[in-house]
């Protein structure tokens, strides 16, 4: 095994509401998290730790990375406190920031690899930052957990024999909101979306699966907004001179936000039904408070009212360690981070090989239940919420929600293999 130089732990960070630009500043830097070296010095295996290099958009997008962060940094504590992996190895996080620029996180993915010798690589959020690592764990041969990026081609067109998807992809939840848009007496679409990766693909496969559903549909406009740079006002009247009956959004974030003000002051939402990937995720939804749209139809994370033991026992321990709600990010990064400590443990192993094989096939459980990296294709079967959005109580919230399993979402295992380059 490759030495490994020691590294400081340092203190716990509790990441409250009112330190956002402290978790900020504490993002950028590396960060290393373990629970001491007790763990490491038990016997059996090596003994050594097994390190995990962690990478995200931090300072790109802190409304959900930060609690993607407050997750992993718990779901590290549980393992860490129940033995470690594989019954006998602490369990060790190198973070770092990738600024959200691809270049930035192949180099920090080789510094990883190279410098601080993980044995995991971990993480990512845009999608096309997601594909530049999953590139590099490809030609390193180093397995990656890719936690949010949701484009298909991580797992189909571009996928690898070392890459791993945990969220349900873009086709998955557009699949489950053609479900909801396919009873809508509208006809006329128009689209709204990032000219990026996630927006492009997204959109494909929103118009592709509900023309399948719906042939009496057509698309009479589209706006691709730069991310994270939306001119809403343009926009805005560009969709209403379209006059469609219905708008397909996939504006996140700070765009969203954006969006929501002036279709509202400029009337483009009434009257029009507006089916929206993403955005009844509390990291979004939460910021609009009493300004958050009524009736979307939306995937999202309707965090207070599930009832499973499973997430109650989530929503306990987060709110405990942090002492404020969880957020989508939240789950993602808990369940990533499980993920990878029950590979390890499976496979008995720190080498890439059989971290892989462990990988295909792997079941574990998480707060929205058991989930399945599929063998097929790398596609994990976490599902998402299906609901319509709502203000309560001066915030906004989702009511009327069904949880979409991600197994139903999903083509079988040799439609799948077919979408795949040869290994």
């Amino acid at each position: 095994m490759m030495h490994r130089r020691p590294i400081a732990a340092p203190p716990a960070n509790r990441l409250l509401p009112g330190a956002l630009l402290a978790a900020l500043s504490a993002a950028v830097a590396a960060t290393t998290l373990t629970a001491g070296p007790a763990a490491a010095q038990k016997a059996g295996f090596s003994g050594a730790p097994v390190r995990v290099g962690e990478i995200n958009s931090y300072t790109g997008l802190p409304a959900f990375t930060i609690p993607y962060r407050q997750g992993w940094q718990l779901a590290l504590e549980e393992i860490n406190a129940q033995g470690g992996v594989i019954g006998c190895c602490e369990l060790q996080v190198v973070s770092r920031d990738d600024a959200g620029k691809p270049d930035d996180a192949v180099r920090v993915a080789q510094e990883l690899v190279t410098n601080e010798a993980v044995d995991v690589l971990a993480g990512t959020y845009f999608s096309h930052i997601g594909l530049a690592v999953a590139d590099f764990a490809a030609r390193n041969k180093v397995p990656f957990v890719a936690a949010e990026p949701l484009t298909d081609a991580i797992t189909w067109s571009k996928g690898n024999r070392y890459t791993f998807r945990l969220r349900p992809s873009t086709y998955m939840q557009a699949a489950m909101l053609v479900e909801e848009a396919a009873k809508l007496p509208a006809k006329r679409w128009a689209t709204v979306a990032p000219n990026y990766e996630y927006g492009q693909s997204a959109v494909t496969w929103f118009k592709q699966l509900l023309k399948e559903k719906r042939p009496d549909v057509e698309f009479v406009a589209e706006q691709w907004p730069a991310q994270g740079k939306l001119e809403a006002g343009p926009t805005v009247q560009a969709l209403a001179a379209a006059n469609p009956e219905a708008i397909f959004n996939v504006t996140f974030g700070a765009d969203l936000a954006k969006f929501v003000r002036e279709g509202e002051g400029r009337g483009l939402f009434r009257n029009r039904k507006i089916v929206s990937l993403l955005t009844g995720e509390p990291e979004y939804l939460e910021p609009m408070k009493d300004e958050a749209p009524e009736g979307w139809i939306v995937t999202g994370y309707p965090w207070d009212q599930i009832d499973t033991p499973a997430h109650k026992a989530f929503v306990a321990a987060y709110t405990a360690r942090f002492k404020e709600s969880p957020k989508q990010g939240s789950v993602v990064g808990y369940t990533t981070m499980k993920a990878v400590a029950a590979a390890i443990t499976k496979a008995r192993s720190s080498n890439a090989e059989p971290i892989v094989d462990a990988l295909a096939g792997l079941t574990i459980d998480s707060p929205f239940g058991p989930v399945t990296f599929r063998a097929s294709d790398h596609q994990a079967t976490m599902g998402a919420y299906v609901g319509t959005t709502t203000v309560k109580d001066g915030r906004g919230t989702m009511k009327d929600w069904h949880y979409a399993d991600g197994a139903n979402y999903l083509p079988p295992d040799e439609a799948a293999r077919k979408l795949r380059p040869a290994e």
